[in-house]
């Protein structure tokens, strides 16, 4: 078991982490993949008194994270940290025609990463963003989306932090169900999708 007693786990990210969570509610975690994650390890490991923390916002890309990440972060002082995101990096170079760049995503992630090694003794779990081809123009994302996938995989690596390799695992998940069957527009996960999100987190740090 990877997860030690009074541990603080926090998940950030964008809508797919937020999942209707209140936000004036600090230990809110929404309905989605953090609230499944909660309820599987609160209910295995009570003796561990393990707090979950979910601060994920919806719409935020890479750039917002660090903007806020003092605050929704390192003030919390988390001994395992989750970061999502990335999707709508992606998705605002074809709703708004405002890109992000590979280079400028990469940037932004390093510098939470770096951030949190400096101030924290934390676990990092890096999950990489994932895309599914409903409606039929979310194939043209992949244009855009790979790269930053890309990023996600190598900054693992280079710090040795864990991966969830969603991406991969939404497309075979895709050839047992129909892609909306996971996530009805092509990004946001249904009950199913969520589900699927949280037992690769919990398989990947070992809790599984």
């Amino acid at each position: 078991m990877a997860f030690q007693k009074n541990d603080v786990i926090l998940f950030q990210g964008d809508s797919i982490t937020d999942a209707g969570r209140v936000y004036e509610d600090a230990l809110s975690l929404g309905y989605g993949y953090p609230l499944l994650i909660a309820s599987r390890l609160g209910h295995l490991y009570p003796e561990k008194n393990l707090t979950f923390l979910n601060r994920g916002i919806s719409g935020h890309r890479a750039a917002d994270l660090q903007g806020r990440w003092d605050k929704d972060c390192l003030e919390l002082k988390p001994t395992w940290v989750s970061i999502y995101i990335g999707i709508n990096d992606t998705w605002r170079r074809y709703d708004s025609g405002d890109a992000t760049s590979a280079e400028k995503f990469e940037a932004s992630y390093r510098d939470l990463i770096e951030r949190t090694k400096k101030t924290l003794d934390a676990k990092l779990v890096l999950v990489e963003p994932f895309v599914l081809p409903v409606p039929e123009d979310r194939k043209g994302w992949r244009e855009d989306l790979d790269p930053k996938i890309h990023v996600v995989r190598e900054l693992a690596r280079e710090y040795e932090a864990l991966l969830v390799p969603l991406d991969g695992l939404f497309a075979a998940a895709s050839a047992t169900a129909e892609p909306a069957y996971w996530a009805p527009d092509g990004v946001h996960p249904s009950s199913a999708g969520h589900g699927l999100i949280a037992d690769a987190w919990l398989k990947t740090v070992g809790a599984e």
